[in-house]
């Protein structure tokens, strides 16, 4: 790993220790899912740092990719089991990680089958293991407590500006790639008692940059792809986060652009039978011995 490539995944580290434990006190019952998704952003930008993804709030059944809407008015529940999962980037390079807060206390299990499960990734992980001895890790953690890997979703290696740049880290005994020092992976099991599979759902606020310097017809849509291009890169952004463009317009604008196969949307992810959820994650980076663990 080169030295600059170093000292950006090390500053954004810095800022995510900082940002998880100011996160983890805003998760409450009653707290409005909004307000917490932007002081989580503003935390990271204060601290130095940029957010690499609008931040998820997913809520029981929901997994993955619920970011509040900019009219979002629901709040946390007293029974909710909340994942917050946060990126954090320094120059492109990516910290992510995530957490569940079990609101009513009836959870405590699940949330902790996610946990164990990274704990046991985590010890098994250096350079030269196959990514299957780590997926059979965090499943034998999860079955053992009685629940099951959601086997769709997955840790993955990151790059610069790159949240998924191709090899995964699978929830399961699954796939045959050897690790290698210096590469940067996302770990992150999610356990349920429901089918161990999630399905898109209708809703969708978060997106991201496939093609650069494609040629668009509609202003709007131009305006929208400058703004895309030169604040987020391909690093994927929140629709609340487009101030420029009035709401109407911007809707076309994403239209145009996801026909056009110039962006595409993260529906929200919810599991196939609507179970609760939990999940665990951090970002390490691959050594020779075992993991830097970077939040």
């Amino acid at each position: 790993m080169e030295e600059d490539e170093l000292k950006n995944y090390l500053k954004a580290s810095e800022v995510a220790k900082k940002v998880k434990p100011f996160a983890m006190e805003l998760v409450k019952p009653g707290a409005p899912l909004l307000e917490i998704a932007e002081k989580v952003e503003a935390k990271i930008i204060e601290e130095g740092a940029r957010p690499a993804f609008p931040v998820n709030i997913s809520i029981n059944e929901n997994a993955a990719h619920y970011t509040p809407s900019a009219a979002d008015a629901a709040t946390l529940g007293e029974k909710d089991l909340v994942k917050i999962d946060i990126g954090i980037h320094s120059s492109g390079f990516v910290v992510d990680f995530a957490f569940s807060v079990d609101c009513s206390g009836e959870n405590t299990s699940l949330v902790e089958a996610s946990e164990k499960a990274l704990e046991a990734a985590l010890s098994k992980m250096r350079a030269g293991v196959n990514v299957r001895e780590v997926g059979k890790e965090i499943e034998n953690a999860i079955k053992g407590r009685g629940f099951v890997p959601i086997r769709n979703l997955c840790g993955h290696l990151m790059e610069e500006f790159n949240l998924h740049a191709g090899q995964e880290i699978p929830n399961h005994a699954e796939g045959n790639y050897i690790l290698k020092e210096g590469e940067v992976y996302a770990v992150e099991p999610f356990a349920t008692l429901g089918e161990g599979k999630v399905v898109e759902g209708e809703y969708c606020e978060i997106f991201s940059l496939i093609e650069e310097n494609k040629k668009v017809r509609l202003p709007h849509s131009r305006k929208l792809l400058e703004i895309i291009d030169s604040e987020f890169n391909k690093l994927p952004f929140a629709k609340r986060w487009i101030k420029d463009i009035p709401p109407s317009s911007l809707d076309l604008a994403l239209a145009d652009l996801l026909k056009q196969g110039i962006i595409r949307a993260y529906p929200v992810l919810r599991e196939a039978k609507r179970v609760n959820v939990s999940q665990a994650e951090t970002t390490v980076i691959i050594e020779k011995d075992g993991v830097n663990v970077l939040v």
